[in-house]
């Protein structure tokens, strides 16, 4: 296999691990003959994009994740990487501005370890030969050893390993090879372990990433785990991925995830992480079966439920209180709260100039003790049965 067969084949491998969320997903890639195809943007918090060269070590597995392309016994071409040789590509695709980072991945071909090694391989040379300093987003193999997953971290500026199910029962039906919590959650209390000792490594973090939807768990089961990855483990991020059938794999009569619910836990996730939302609040947005509403959003869905705690006087209001009315994110409630310290507030105009979205919040505010709300020209978006399955604006906020 030539080199531009080989970057193909592993770059394209690689789409299915999330380095940022992105709202849509696309099922084939575009044709393309540059090699800036090879090229993945991510988005940046405050907007705009960053271009990473995001690619797989090797797409040869051991491994039976039903959900995955690279799974064993699956007719696809393999592939594999030298550490130099993608050094050396990365390095010629950074000097050409390319790229400004690196996202490495890997199936697992002989085992963890020894693939883990590789990895952190590819970026002691970029580190120490190339004398790269820039971003790079390692993935910990579940299974790699623990001087693996050192050597990684000491090299890394973000790393990640993938939780895939939020429970040992959820996993079973994914893969039968993969430990929950001897493989998965031991590797994340190790890179927990290890930055808590040494401050000055792995600056960004660990995230890890949910597959929704394959093994039948609910918005519930997932939402536990992430509050309790959070809390316990420190992750900087979790990432959740709509499920895709794959065909030939046991999974491929599944039926794929609608793109909204993915959306809804990422929006929930923002409850939990960004707006401090407790675990309480957030289960109000859970329906009887467990599961987040896929035609209202959770934060909407919350308000609606607690009908005692509204309308908020926008003059007295706290902050906290600010947050939890429909329209008012963590930027508008403290540009509100700032602007009171100066003068009253009583315009829907002077709102909107602070980024509220008035058509949201109009239901749940009052100024000076009145209502500006009509419920003719209120807001509720409602979603239908072909919506629902559409591919979903970016929250445009998720990165690398």
């Amino acid at each position: 296999m030539d080199l531009m067969d080989k970057l193909d084949t592993l770059v394209a491998a690689a789409r299915f691990d999330v380095c940022g969320y992105s709202g849509v997903r696309s099922a084939s890639r575009p044709v393309n003959s540059s090699p800036k195809r090879f090229i993945h943007r991510a988005a940046l918090p405050g907007g705009g994009s960053v271009c990473l060269f995001k690619v797989l070590l090797t797409n040869v597995c051991l491994n039976d994740c039903g959900y995955c392309v690279n799974q064993i016994g699956r007719d696809i071409p393999r592939s594999s990487f030298q550490p130099d040789e993608l050094a050396r590509l990365f390095m010629e695709f950074y000097r050409k501005r390319w790229v400004r980072g690196l996202f490495l991945s890997s199936a697992i071909g002989h085992n963890a370890t020894r693939t883990m090694e590789s990895m952190v391989n590819v970026v002691q040379i970029l580190r120490q030969r190339y004398e790269f300093e820039g971003y790079i987003h390692l993935k910990i193999l579940p299974g790699a050893s623990f001087d693996c997953v050192e050597a990684g971290c000491k090299l890394a500026t973000r790393v990640s390993v993938n939780i895939e199910a939020p429970t040992a029962h959820h996993l079973a039906k994914l893969s039968h090879k993969k430990d929950l919590h001897n493989g998965i959650l031991e590797r994340m209390r190790w890179v927990k372990q290890l930055t808590t000792n040494t401050g000055n490594i792995v600056p960004s973090g660990q995230t890890t990433q949910f597959v929704v939807g394959a093994a039948g768990e609910t918005d519930h089961d997932i939402l536990r785990t992430t509050e309790a990855l959070y809390r316990e483990i420190g992750l900087r991020r979790v990432y959740y991925s709509a499920f895709h059938p794959i065909m030939d794999s046991r999974l491929e009569d599944v039926r794929p995830t609608p793109p909204i619910r993915e959306h809804r836990l990422y929006q929930t996730d923002w409850l939990l992480r960004v707006y401090r939302f407790s675990p309480g609040e957030v289960a109000l947005a859970l329906g009887d079966g467990g599961n987040l509403s896929l035609r209202k959003d959770p934060k909407l869905v919350i308000a609606q439920r607690q009908p005692w705690l509204f309308p908020v006087d926008i003059n007295h209001a706290s902050y906290d209180e600010l947050l939890r009315v429909p329209g008012i994110g963590p930027v508008s409630a403290q540009r509100i709260v700032e602007t009171r310290k100066d003068h009253s507030i009583f315009s829907l105009e002077q709102l909107r100039k602070m980024k509220v979205v008035t058509k949201r919040a109009m239901p749940f505010i009052w100024f000076h003790g009145m209502l500006h709300y009509d419920k003719q020209s209120s807001f509720v978006p409602q979603l239908d049965d072909n919506d629902i399955n559409q591919p979903v604006p970016s929250l445009a906020e998720a990165v690398f």
